[in-house]
């Protein structure tokens, strides 16, 4: 035996590496899967069958329990800024589509009361059809997904999906489509979820998690229909950077800076107190970023603060525009936006799933952003103003949305899958997909159950907002339309 054969250790059958197939034993690591697997994920699913049989998702019956559809609205204005309550109401009352993006506790009230499987995902917890849309991501491409998460949470996967059912039976009447076609877009929003799961739980796990990019969406749903209004809605989206914004909102200073322009009701310059309460945050918000990120902003200044009302459910929250200038006066725009505990969180006991620890709720909302989304804002923080908690963000980051109560008949059905794959795709990141794919099956049962909920809960909706639309008429509850 040589030196240095006579040196060498760790060989031979002693050490686990002799001779061919021999297996190392390593211990489990925290954090990682086991090896070798223990059960199947895709039997596992397919078993819940009988715990859950999928045509039990047709399921909507309401309870006695059911708060009326104007209480809920008034409980849901808790804790927003009074001024803007009537805005809210009249953004809601407008049609039923609209009620139903404001009313996200109410639904998962009456979700809580239906069949779940227990598998749990980060879900967006308000995934309706207009919560969809374009941004840019940091080299300047654009992005299509999920895009708002005030109410993100970790829940059922069904909950995401009877939400998207639903408001597409909504926006497809709204845009005139028969019921025929409604039911339709339930029904294959469905099969899209389905089949987009099912794909991605036969890649392996780091090609399913980028798998499906923008640029293959329309082949992989057959929206082909639907290229037209994409294309014009990403020419728009391209448009809508934060230079434009500031060139149509903002004035020159004497100093050679600028400042935001009032544009009440939507836009109104904040007092000079509130102003630094807002600019003072940034500091706790640039603890939250990747360090590397640091220097790009490290050559911004802080230049005005304006208060901005946005969305619908959104109306009445504090929510702030923060004016940014480089060395050439080019703008940056961040939102600085109020950060609510998600309206789920009440109602997740009743199905089976923890209340999640408190904690400050604009890390939860960016958290649960980055869970869901392939790209996420390069920008996207959070910090505290006031003892309130905020997420930030960039504001019109080239951002773009397709209206889907404005689409043509014949595209409903088209963003309806679209719209089906996007959401399987963002469960798919916390959620095993081979888990979810076994219980969904092959077949359309899981489709056709989901379709009746969805027609069944766009009625309920309709009933909900005709309320709310004689509660305005009545003087019941103050509303205010038009802005």
């Amino acid at each position: 035996m040589t030196e240095c054969s006579a040196g060498r250790t760790g060989t031979g059958e002693d050490a686990g590496t002799g001779g061919t197939g021999a297996v190392r034993r390593l211990p489990r690591v925290p954090g990682f899967a086991e090896w070798p697997a223990a059960g199947s994920p895709k039997a596992e699913g397919k078993a819940l069958r009988e715990k859950v049989p999928r045509d039990a998702h047709a399921a909507f019956d309401p309870d006695a329990s059911r708060p009326d559809a104007v209480s809920a609205v008034e409980e849901s204005g808790r804790g927003r800024l009074p001024e803007l309550t009537p805005l809210r109401v009249g953004r809601m009352a407008a049609t039923p589509f609209a009620f139903l993006r404001g009313s996200a506790g109410l639904m998962a009230h009456d979700l809580a009361r239906t069949p779940v499987t227990g598998i749990g995902a980060q879900i967006c917890g308000d995934a309706h059809a207009a919560n969809f849309g374009l941004y840019g991501d940091a080299r300047g491409g654009l992005v299509i997904d999920l895009n708002d998460f005030d109410e993100t949470v970790h829940g059922p996967w069904e909950w995401d999906l009877k939400r998207l059912a639903a408001s597409l039976v909504l926006a497809g009447r709204e845009a005139g489509a028969d019921e025929d076609t409604c039911r339709a877009a339930a029904h294959d929003t469905v099969g899209a979820y389905r089949r987009t799961m099912r794909l991605l739980s036969k890649l392996p796990a780091l090609d399913a998690w980028n798998a499906i990019a923008d640029e293959e969406l329309v082949s992989h749903t057959d929206a082909h229909d639907l290229l037209g209004t994409l294309e014009r809605v990403s020419e728009k989206a391209r448009a809508n950077t934060s230079g434009r914004f500031a060139a149509k909102s903002t004035e020159e200073t004497a100093d050679g800076g600028r400042r935001f322009v009032d544009a009440p009701p939507v836009l109104r310059r904040t007092p000079d107190a509130e102003a630094a309460l807002v600019a003072a945050s940034l500091e706790q918000y640039l603890g939250t970023l990747p360090p590397d990120r640091h220097p790009l902003l490290a050559r911004h200044a802080v230049h005005d603060v304006a208060f901005r009302v946005v969305g619908t459910g959104s109306v009445g929250t504090r929510s702030y525009v923060v004016l940014l200038l480089d060395h050439r006066g080019e703008p940056l725009v961040l939102q600085v936006k109020e950060a609510r505990p998600s309206a789920l969180v009440p109602h997740l006991p009743a199905v089976g799933f923890p209340t999640p620890e408190a904690g400050h709720e604009g890390m939860r909302v960016v958290h649960g952003q980055k869970r869901m989304q392939v790209v996420s804002d390069s920008l996207l923080g959070w910090t505290t103003v006031d003892g309130r908690p905020f997420q930030v963000r960039q504001f019109r980051n080239r951002k773009g949305s397709v209206d889907p109560a404005a689409l043509a008949a014949d595209q409903v059905d088209d963003y309806a899958r679209m719209t089906g794959a996007l959401l399987a795709r963002a469960h798919s990141h916390s959620a095993d997909p081979r888990l979810i794919a076994g219980y969904c099956g092959k077949n359309d049962e899981l489709d056709e159950a989901v379709a009746a909920f969805a027609v069944a809960y766009a009625d309920r909706t309709e009933a909900d907002h005709a309320d709310l639309v004689t509660a305005v008429r009545s003087g019941r509850i103050a509303a205010e339309t038009g802005v």
